[in-house]
C-alpha cells in the first residue's frame, strides 16, 4: 500500500495584521482578552547566512505555543523595507498569512518547480527578551508570488528558534485563546474551483467540503473558501472591501461564553455566528475576528 508522504506545510503559522500604530493595535488586542509580547524590531538577510539588514517594522504577537496573531507594525517609515511592508498595505485590504513549514528548502523547491514562488528564501532574525536573557529569533521564509495569491499575501515559514518565540509566560490569555483555527478566504462564486485548486497545490493539501465552505485542513489550522453568496451564513452582517480577499481569522477558546463576556465587557461590540461569535472589522484592527470553541472542527 502507498502512502502519501507528509506534506512540508503543516499548519497555520500565523496571521498577521500591518499597522502603522503599533501602540494602538496592541491596546485593542490587550482588550480582545490576548497577552502580546513585548515590541520586537526585525532584521532580514536576502538569503540565510547573509548580512542583516534593519527594516521599517517591528512586531507584538499573541502566541499560543505553535500559532500566533502577528501585529506587525511600521515604526519607522524611512527605514529600509526588503519585505515590501508599505506596499503589501497599500495592495491588501484583508490579512496576510503565513504557512508553517517543517523543511523551508523542501518547500521552496516545491514552489519554484509549480511556478508559485517569487522569492528566494530570507532569513529573518529580531531579539527578543527570554527569562534568561536577550535571544535571537531565527525564522527563514519564501514569498509565494502575489500573482497566485491576489486575495492576500502568503509566505511560508520554518521557525529555527520556536522556543524563543512562544515563551510559556506569554500564552496565557485572558479570553482562553488556545490556537488559530482557522483562516477565511472570500473568492466570487464563479472563481470557488480555481482559488481551490490554486490554494490546494500552494498547500500540497487535500480539500474537503463542509456546508458552503471548501476546507483545507493541516495538521493544526485550516484554510477555509467559500462563494461570496455564502458570506452571510459564516460572518453574518460583514461587508467586504473586495473581492477575492483573505477576510477573517478565527481563533479556538476553552469558553465561547467567558471570552465574549471579556470582549464585551470591554465595550467592544460582537455578532453571533454558526460556530460561536465574531468581532468586526472595525473593532479588530481592520479585518474580522472570530472566536469559535476549541475542539471545533466544523
Amino acid at each position: 500500500m502507498n502512502h502519501r508522504e507528509a506534506p512540508d506545510i503543516d499548519y497555520i503559522d500565523h496571521t498577521v495584521l500591518i499597522t502603522t500604530d503599533l501602540s494602538a493595535a496592541s491596546a485593542r488586542f490587550a482588550a480582545l482578552g490576548f497577552t502580546l509580547s513585548p515590541a520586537s524590531p526585525h532584521h532580514l538577510a536576502e538569503r540565510p547566512g547573509g548580512p542583516l539588514m534593519p527594516t521599517c517594522t517591528a512586531n507584538r504577537c499573541a502566541y499560543f505555543g505553535r500559532s500566533f496573531i502577528e501585529l506587525l507594525g511600521i515604526v519607522d517609515p524611512a527605514a529600509p523595507d526588503p519585505w515590501g511592508v508599505h506596499h503589501l498595505r497599500r495592495t491588501y485590504h484583508g490579512l496576510l498569512m503565513t504557512l508553517g513549514s517543517r523543511d523551508i528548502r523542501t518547500t521552496a523547491a516545491r514552489l519554484h518547480a509549480a511556478g508559485l514562488a517569487s522569492t528566494g528564501i530570507r532569513a529573518l532574525e529580531r531579539q527578543v527578551d527570554t527569562l534568561d536573557g536577550l535571544r535571537t529569533v531565527r525564522a527563514d521564509s519564501i514569498r509565494v508570488d502575489p500573482a497566485h495569491t491576489p486575495g492576500g499575501a502568503l509566505q511560508a515559514t520554518q521557525q529555527l528558534t520556536p522556543e524563543h518565540v512562544h515563551q510559556p509566560r506569554y500564552l496565557d490569555h485572558p479570553n482562553g485563546a488556545v490556537g488559530l483555527h482557522s483562516v477565511l478566504l472570500v473568492v466570487p462564486d464563479d472563481e470557488l474551483d480555481e482559488h481551490e485548486e490554486r490554494h490546494a497545490r500552494i498547500l500540497d493539501a487535500d480539500v474537503w467540503i463542509d456546508g458552503a465552505r471548501r476546507v483545507l485542513p493541516l495538521r493544526e489550522g485550516r484554510v477555509e473558501i467559500i462563494p461570496h453568496s455564502s458570506l452571510d451564513e459564516v460572518l453574518p452582517g460583514h461587508a467586504l472591501p473586495g473581492l477575492p480577499l483573505l477576510a477573517a481569522h478565527t481563533v479556538a477558546v476553552r469558553d465561547l461564553g467567558h471570552a465574549r463576556k471579556l470582549v464585551e465587557g470591554n465595550q467592544i461590540a460582537t455578532r453571533s455566528t454558526p460556530d460561536g461569535f465574531y468581532v468586526p472589522a472595525d473593532d479588530a484592527c481592520g479585518v474580522p475576528l472570530a472566536f469559535t470553541r476549541a475542539g471545533t472542527t466544523g
